[in-house]
């Protein structure tokens, strides 16, 4: 096989291990609460996880790949080099943070692996300056909006029950829980496969002179350009992204689930609902967001709606330090790491 072939396959294979790290370290954004409130063991609950992120492939389309694809850095300066290097560099950080047990994100770690390669190799110009102003509003808007929905809906449910006996909610609810973490699941996965997808398009897209004349299973990485995904793309996305959730990143459950606010499944439900509806809206749209900031949102506003001292502010804001220190960290790496493969 060509050097240069076998190259590019090894690049795909290792934006499946980060599709596959990006489910083992967000895992926990999917199973925390429903873990928490103890309505599923650790285990049940990665299995119920994973197979719900590998359903939102027949049901949400492809609009966060092709953000991914071709609107963050200029489809020019894509290449083989670039790609690796943001993968290196999002992984590295994914590791780093998942070691400390700190939840931050792995579609941040991505976007600016991506971002950082990209200028290491022709400046701050290879960086389409509007199609990061989406991404870059809901790093703030999608903690609040699911703050926002969680607190609204805690609300009005407390509401709505408050005559009911605590014994029969609370039973109503570890079976309701099993609905919410279903759909917050399947926006996990909706949004969190793509990026992956986006990438792996990118790579074709960048290195399709070498496939365009391929026989047999090669002519199936012959791409022209970013303006659809492949089917095989998103099975082996979703794939990765699901047996990546299914091995569980336990170390961030703790803290998501609860060293943040004490949880019960009334509270669960109402967290996974919020995070799950967030995701999905920005799914379509085809915002690339982060898990992580949605579902920490939404867990401090079931905290914030019984007290404002039931949310943990010093765990919270170790979480927030993360969130801040993810894209310029990832950047850098990517960026030295590029330099390295250029010089290599």
């Amino acid at each position: 096989m060509d050097p240069a072939v076998s190259y590019i396959i090894a690049i795909l294979l290792i934006a499946l291990a980060f599709d596959f790290i990006n489910g083992f370290h967000d895992s926990a954004n999917s199973i925390a609460t429903i873990v928490a409130t103890r309505v599923l063991s650790p285990a049940a609950a990665v299995v119920w996880a994973a197979c719900f992120n590998f359903v939102a492939a027949f049901l949400v389309g492809t609009a966060v790949a092709k953000t991914i694809g071709k609107g963050l850095v200029d489809p020019a300066v894509l290449d083989p080099h670039v790609i690796l290097a943001a993968l290196v560099g999002a992984i590295i950080w994914n590791l780093i943070t998942w070691f400390f047990g700190l939840p931050s994100s792995s579609s941040h770690a991505l976007m600016g692996g991506l971002g950082g390669a990209a200028v290491a190799k022709a400046g701050a110009s290879a960086l389409i300056g509007s199609g990061w102003v989406k991404p870059i509003v809901f790093i703030l808007l999608s903690p609040i909006l699911g703050l926002t929905i969680a607190l609204g809906l805690t609300v009005a449910l407390s509401w709505l029950l408050r005559r009911a006996h605590p014994g029969p909610v609370d039973r109503a609810f570890r079976r309701l829980q099993l609905a919410s973490a279903a759909l917050y699941s399947i926006g996990h996965g909706a949004n969190d496969a793509q990026k992956t997808m986006g990438i792996i398009v990118g790579l074709l897209v960048s290195s399709q002179g070498l496939f365009q004349h391929q026989t047999g299973w090669m002519s199936l990485l012959y791409l022209p350009n970013a303006d659809r995904v492949p089917f095989w793309v998103e099975f082996i996305a979703y794939t990765a992204i699901s047996l990546g959730t299914a091995t569980g990143g336990w170390r961030i459950v703790k803290t998501m689930g609860a060293r943040i606010t004490r949880l019960r499944p009334f509270g669960g439900f109402c967290a996974e609902t919020a995070g799950g509806i967030t995701l999905l809206m920005a799914s379509r749209l085809g915002i690339p967001v982060s898990t992580t900031h949605t579902i920490t949102g939404a867990i401090v506003g079931v905290g914030a709606s019984q007290r404002i001292s039931a949310v943990r502010w010093g765990v919270a804001g170790k979480i927030v330090w993360a969130w801040l220190l993810t894209i310029p960290m990832a950047a850098g790496m990517a960026g030295l790491t590029y330099l390295a493969l250029r010089l290599r």
